[in-house]
């Protein structure tokens, strides 16, 4: 510990070892600044409060932000102290100490401030400043609450006693990354004054970028300080970039330069587009009524403010501004300033409150170079220091800019900013930006209420004048006027030349592929120069995976050819949309199939043979069943009945059964039997005249799965990822793929085969293969599905906007058929021939076809046998013999109490009701009805002899 103490010492040395230049020893004696070099001031008792606590504020007076910030301090100071409830008894004195934009000065005017013995220091307005003194407020424990420095790598731990009452930058970056996102453009160039604020603020911008799919494609440094003639040629060579997107993060009193040069440049007008950070708006605010010069030199810029929403504060506070400086604008920053001094006034209200004491003592570190000339032991430290820092951390307090209260990284939460538009005479708002809904177009107050929604979706903004009274968004890029046209890569194929190849006619190369690209240049709105250059030796064909390395490590712009999309591809360059599809498939030799003795039984699977076989029979005995009482060519003996059935059931196949229905149920049941059975024959007859007419043809492979199963060579295109795809994606050992080199190499090997040194088959992409089934005369065929599915596009550098704008260009080929057009030129072939082989039991009918059928003729079999034995169930009750009238009202009593009115049938004489011609029963039921009747007359006759017979 005592090591880190010295080398925090020795820092302090070096700030402060230019002192004696600056302040002779002369003047420093006679400093009224309080020294003390005991252990400890003269503290009031335990119970009292201070008389008055000094407050240090640091910045630079002549300065946009410091014109603004001292009369702000002045009036939170006197408000402070004229407010009976915030330190009650103790006055509020602040120390000011001019920066005077200077590194240097502003160090030393630090230290000075520390030797008040200050409780708290308001500033710098400058990061590098900040930076610097953080580490002196590390060391005396003196919080240090900077107003105006916004670099975003001061939140970081290495400067505990450093909080700032602004926002920080890292969230203005964020804001602008939406805005370029949300607007489309994947390219912007950062123009920056290269200190730690510029610095640091464009590498956050360069990460946010990089998460919306963007990024920084130049980064032009302006020096601290630098004239117009620096600044113009700075501006003269970004301006031959391809970019025209330019964001520009510099100081508000010097920023204003850019512009004057740029539009002396041209650069303000059609096509450019120009965002600001804060420091624009803060410029032309502090200006009051800006002159219409300035204006004319702004037109069309978009920049960004820091968002105060409104409140009775802040307008009372703008009221008093404008009769504390009626010529002069007010700043955010201004705000900022008030609102910190309250910060700190009521910090130390609950410091007081709970009964701290404001004490000071000498670093022993420092008191070691007591008897230096530099006197650094007139620094004390705040002995309280480090409780004061936590109470400040933990306020929470509305001011004049909002809700005051910082996160854990020591940030004010809920950033926001305004989006203006700068143009006519003053800036518009056209919406706001937060961390917590992003884009937007209503004040961000009113989202915090909702969950955060970042979303694309989400994003809006009113209408934007871009330079030039653009109403469009531009499109942000151009072709570099440095004179250098696109480089295009084109494969020098051996093979399949039909697509790209070597011309001796300008351009130098033709091809359909060729001409798909200058069809889709031609409907750009921009004229694109371009030079094609011939990739590989002419020999073989290239490696397309090198040829994407060249694009990637930018010896080439595009890569123009049959260049296939693949996932490992993405990752590096920017693909167009695809102009044509492709996917790898299998091609292997092929034979005639020879005719079998069985090819009767091929147009049906063998489920459908079986259920078509067992429905005959099933229709068979239902139609016996309905029959058998009323027909007698379905009586006899049981062997002649069983004969019958099996006859009529396979003979109604052929329409050739010679029985007669009688009964409307069979009548109804054979009716639909027979349309099944003319959808089955009809079916059958043409698949059987397919297979018996149609050529078949016969491969030993059958597809890419019993490719991989066997050890036979494989044959490649030499150059493709055909081979890649083969060992990485399907693990096919490596010694088992065979580059070939053209068509002739790929014939040639097919019709050796395996054996003889050729290959069992060829794995390639549709397109290819397109070709060699034409050239072969159809002598070989692709067998099995194609197994990938992609297709080919141009390759552009990484977010290339060229890549979008040609991809628009081939879909509107496509839609109208220009596609078409050039594909007939180029590939228009004289031999078509079927690229697939028919396998036999693809084509065959299966049950999936006819279950409808199937299931419509069961259920109607099913009403008809119901309804059938309903009847004869029927019948039979009526032919049960009668046992009186008494005791079938007794059995129909019984019957209606236990549910059961009629007596349970017995099987054997079901079976004989069954058996027996409707003919009969009928008679027999007739009969009975005519003895019933009889016997019914007989009784009534006997019952009036008894009356007559009673005296």
């Amino acid at each position: 510990m005592r090591g880190v103490s010295m080398v925090k010492a020795m820092r302090i040395i070096l700030l402060c070892v230019s002192v004696l230049w600056i302040f002779p020893e002369e003047c420093a004696g006679k400093s009224n600044f309080s020294r003390n070099s005991s252990s400890s001031t003269a503290s009031p008792p335990l119970s009292q409060t201070p008389n008055s606590v000094n407050v240090g504020a640091l910045f630079t007076y002549d300065s946009f932000i410091g014109r603004a910030a001292k009369p702000a301090f002045k009036a939170a100071m006197d408000d402070v102290n004229a407010d009976q409830t915030v330190l009650k008894g103790t006055k509020l004195n602040i120390v000011f100490q001019d920066s005077n934009c200077s590194g240097f000065i502003g160090t030393m005017g630090a230290l000075q401030l520390m030797e008040t013995q200050v409780v708290a220091a308001i500033g710098p307005q400058s990061s590098s400043i900040a930076h610097m003194i953080s580490y002196v407020a590390n060391e005396l424990h003196v919080p240090l609450l900077s107003f105006a420095a916004t670099d975003p790598t001061l939140s970081s731990l290495q400067y505990p006693y450093f909080l700032r009452t602004t926002q920080n930058d890292h969230f203005q970056m964020h804001a602008v990354a939406d805005l370029v996102s949300y607007s489309g453009w994947r390219q912007v160039i950062a123009i920056f004054v290269d200190d730690e604020c510029g610095r640091n603020g464009v590498s956050v911008l360069g990460d946010a970028l990089a998460k919306k799919r963007a990024r920084i494609s130049h980064k032009a440094a302006i020096t601290p300080g630098a004239d117009a003639t620096s600044i113009k040629d700075l501006l003269v060579s970004v301006n031959l970039m391809a970019s025209r997107v330019y964001v520009v993060h510099v100081n508000p009193d010097s920023g204003l330069n850019v512009f004057s040069v740029a539009k002396s440049l041209g650069m303000m007008g059609s096509g450019y587009v120009w965002i600001s950070t804060d420091w624009l708006p803060t410029v032309l605010d502090s200006m009051g009524a800006v002159d219409t010069e300035t204006m004319d030199l702004l037109q069309g810029v978009v920049a960004f403010r820091h968002y105060t929403a409104e409140s009775d504060a802040k307008r009372r506070f703008m009221e008093r501004w404008r009769n504390l400086r009626p010529k002069e604008g007010l700043n955010s920053y201004a705000l900022y300033a008030y609102d910190s001094v309250w910060l700190i006034a009521r910090a130390l209200d609950v410091f007081f409150r709970e009964n701290n004491r404001v004490t000071f003592s000498n670093d022993p570190n420092l008191h070691k170079t007591k008897s230096s000339s530099l006197r650094l032991s007139a620094l004390s430290v705040f002995n309280e220091g480090e409780r004061f820092l936590e109470i400040i951390l933990g306020m929470n307090h509305t001011g004049v800019t909002g809700p005051i209260r910082f996160d854990s990284e020591r940030n004010r939460v809920n950033p926001a900013y305004e989006v203006l538009n700068i143009e006519g005479t003053g800036p518009r708002r056209v919406g706001y930006w937060s961390n917590h809904s992003g884009l937007s177009v209503v004040p961000p107050e009113t989202l915090y209420s909702k969950p955060p929604n970042t979303s694309t979706a989400n994003q809006r903004l009113y209408g934007i004048i871009w330079p030039g009274e653009v109403t469009k968004p531009p499109r942000g890029w151009v072709f570099p006027n440095n004179g250098k046209p696109l480089k295009i890569a084109v494969p020098n194929r051996v093979s399949y030349k039909d697509y790209v190849s070597k011309d001796k006619n300008p351009p130098g190369v033709r091809g359909y592929c060729i001409d798909v690209f200058e069809a889709a240049i031609e409907l750009l709105p921009y004229p694109v120069p371009r030079n094609y250059i011939l990739y590989g030796d002419g020999k073989k064909n290239p490696s397309y995976d090198n040829l994407i390395n060249e694009v990637v490590a930018d010896n080439f712009d595009v890569a123009v050819g049959d260049i296939t999309i693949v996932t490992n591809r993405t990752r590096f360059v920017d693909f167009t949309q695809p102009f044509i599809e492709s996917g790898l498939v299998v091609v292997a030799p092929v034979k005639e199939a020879k005719s079998s003795p069985w090819s009767f039984l091929k147009p049906f699977t063998i489920e459908m043979w079986a259920v078509t076989g067992a429905f005959f029979l099933f229709v068979g005995a239902i139609v016996w069943i309905l029959e058998h009482r009323f027909n007698h060519e379905f009586r006899g003996p049981p062997r002649r009945q069983l004969i019958t059935i099996f006859w009529f059931s396979f003979s109604t196949m052929f329409f050739s059964h010679r029985e007669n229905t009688v009964s409307s149920l069979g009548r109804l049941v054979l009716i639909i039997w027979l349309f099944v059975v003319l959808i089955i024959n009809s079916s059958y007859t043409a698949s059987l005249t397919s297979i018996l007419t149609v050529q078949q043809l016969t491969s030993r492979i059958e597809g890419i799965d019993s490719l991989i199963t066997s050890n036979e060579p494989i044959g490649v295109q030499d150059g493709t990822f055909a081979r890649n795809y083969l060992v990485n994606e399907l693990n096919i050992s490596p010694h088992r793929i065979v580059p070939l080199r053209d068509e002739e190499h790929y014939l040639s090997a097919l019709q050796l085969g395996p054996k003889a040194g050729g290959v069992a088959a060829i794995v390639d992409e549709l397109p290819y293969i397109e070709v060699l089934l034409t050239n072969s005369n159809c002598k070989y065929r692709t067998v099995g599905q194609e197994f990938t599915r992609t297709g080919w596009g141009f390759a552009f550098q990484r977010d290339s906007p060229l890549a979008v704008d040609m991809s628009t260009a081939i879909l509107q080929l496509s839609e109208e058929g220009e596609l078409e057009k050039i594909h007939r030129k180029w590939l228009n072939y004289k031999h078509e021939c079927s690229m697939q082989i028919q396998n036999s039991e693809t084509s065959q009918l299966s049950l999936k076809s006819f279950w409808g059928l199937f299931l419509i003729c069961g259920i109607t079999c099913f009403i008809a046998l119901t309804l059938f034995f309903w009847r004869v169930f029927w019948q039979y009750q009526r032919l049960l013999p009668d046992t009186g009238d008494e005791e079938r009202a007794s059995e129909v009593t019984e019957g209606s109490r236990s549910g059961r009115g009629l007596r349970a049938p017995s099987f054997k004489e079901l079976v004989k009701i069954v058996d027996k011609r409707e003919a009969e029963i009928k008679e027999i039921l007739k009969q009975k009805s005519s003895n019933k009747l009889k016997s019914s007359q007989s009784g009534a006759g006997s019952s009036h002899s008894q009356h007559s017979e009673i005296p």
